[in-house]
Order: C-alpha cells, then sequence, then structure tokens
C-alpha cells in the first residue's frame, strides 16, 4: 500500500518565480492563458495560480481533502480520494454536473464550459507521477522548496519545526491541517492566511460530515434528495447528448 503524500507551500521560501505554474502547465499539456502568470485564475487550463499581495506570494490549487466533499456528492463516482491521498477524477465518468463546484469549500474545480463535452478540471497532484516514483512536477522545479512534496508525516513535521524554530518569521497556524477536516496541501506564512487570499471561515469537520448529521435528522431529505439526484443525472446526461449530437449534425452540414 503506497503511502499518503502532500505538499508543503511555504510562503517565506517563495520568489514569485512562476515555475511551479510552468511546470504545471507542461506536466499537463495545458495551453497558455495570460502573458503575467501572476494575472491568471484557476481555470480549466490552469490548475495552480501564484498570487502576489504585497511582498508575499501565495499558491492556490486543490487542497486535496482527507474527506473530499466533491467526491461525496459526485453521482457517478467519477472522483475518488486516492490511496497517494490525491483527490483525482475520471474524466469519462464525469456528465458535467458541477455538484463538485457547489461542494468545494475552495471552490476550486473548474469547468470546461466551451467544451461540447463537458468535464471538470483540476489539479490531481500529479498521480500519475507520483505513483511512477516522481515528484509533482511544481515541487520538482521549485528552486528554493518553497513547494515541498513528501509523506504527510514528514511535512508536518517540517511545518512545525519551522515555525517552533523560527517563531517571529512565522504565523503560528498550519493552513490546510485541520479546515473542512484537514487535506494534503498545507500552507505556512509569515502573516494570517486570510491576509493572502486563503478562505478562513472553513469548519475544521469535514463537508461530508456535515452532509451526514443533516441526513440522519431529516430522513425524508434522503429519500427525496436520492429522485432529485436521480432525475438531475439524466436531464444532464440528456443535455450534454443534444449538445454532441447537435455538433455533429452541425460539422456534417459544413
Amino acid at each position: 500500500m503506497l503511502k499518503e503524500y502532500g505538499i508543503l507551500f511555504d510562503v517565506n521560501l517563495c520568489l514569485g518565480c512562476g515555475s511551479c505554474y510552468e511546470a504545471c502547465k507542461e506536466a499537463n499539456n495545458l495551453p497558455e492563458t495570460n502573458d503575467d502568470f501572476l494575472k491568471d485564475h484557476l481555470s480549466e487550463s490552469t490548475f495552480t495560480v501564484v498570487e502576489q499581495y504585497g511582498e508575499h506570494f501565495a499558491r492556490k490549487l486543490c487542497m486535496h481533502c482527507n474527506e473530499p466533499a466533491c467526491e461525496s456528492v459526485c453521482l457517478v463516482g467519477a472522483i475518488k480520494k486516492s490511496e497517494t491521498g490525491a483527490v483525482v477524477y475520471d474524466a469519462d465518468k464525469c456528465i458535467g454536473c458541477r455538484y463538485c463546484m457547489q461542494a468545494c469549500p475552495q471552490k476550486i474545480p473548474r469547468y470546461e464550459w466551451g467544451s461540447t463535452n463537458p468535464r471538470i478540471r483540476k489539479c490531481i497532484l500529479c498521480h500519475t507521477r507520483v505513483k511512477a516514483g516522481k515528484l509533482p512536477a511544481c515541487s520538482e522545479i521549485c528552486p528554493t522548496e518553497a513547494t515541498l512534496f513528501g509523506s504527510m508525516e514528514k511535512i508536518i513535521e517540517v511545518a512545525q519545526n519551522r515555525i517552533k524554530n523560527n517563531p517571529e518569521n512565522y504565523y503560528p497556524k498550519i493552513y490546510g491541517l485541520e479546515e473542512a477536516g484537514g487535506g494534503h496541501v498545507l500552507v505556512i506564512s509569515p502573516v494570517p492566511f486570510e491576509k493572502l487570499g486563503y478562505t478562513s471561515d472553513i469548519p475544521k469537520k469535514s463537508m461530508p460530515e456535515f452532509t451526514m448529521q443533516a441526513m440522519e435528522k431529516i430522513p425524508g431529505v434522503v429519500m427525496g434528495g436520492g429522485v432529485f439526484l436521480s432525475a438531475m443525472y439524466w436531464l444532464t446526461k440528456r443535455k450534454n447528448q443534444i449538445a454532441k449530437e447537435n455538433n455533429l449534425n452541425s460539422q456534417g452540414k459544413n
């Protein structure tokens, strides 16, 4: 069985060079989306961004939750928590319902709005590379180890030691360790995380845990919700099928 791995991002060590951004694009065969990487945004073609806040730089990407809300609401099992800790998805199964976008507390998944066969896209922590014994592209290219990849035990230890040994340089908290039940992307910073655009009002419980508590108290919601979701699944699948048929007919006329 593979260990669970994750990323530690240290704001103090980030130079804002954009190497992680470019390496992610290359590793995932993603097109260029902005001449200035600091002005780019997460999209179906950009899985990580570097944002500037004064003298500091912050990375944003999927947090790879321990109990992913996106997985819990996926109707067709397209999103899975892998044995390495990454939250991955099967594009062939995705029906484009976008429930994962609504469920994610960090608002990470993006939708292929311009495609006739749209899918959800996001960082998968270079799952294939990691299973082959390689580092994620963003970690491998980072010149300062601001993005550090390793076992969860190791990166938590590193984060704790950096804060403990240099308390004057770090805000006394590891972001991502508890938010929404914790995840596999951790952040340490010299300033409070909300000053770097990280969502700070996320509860410590995982989103699926909240959902189950609500469902247990309202049994009728479970049955009604199941009927509703089944109907939405059929409607979404039918809509995508019609769009695909229209596109093929249009190509045939041309």
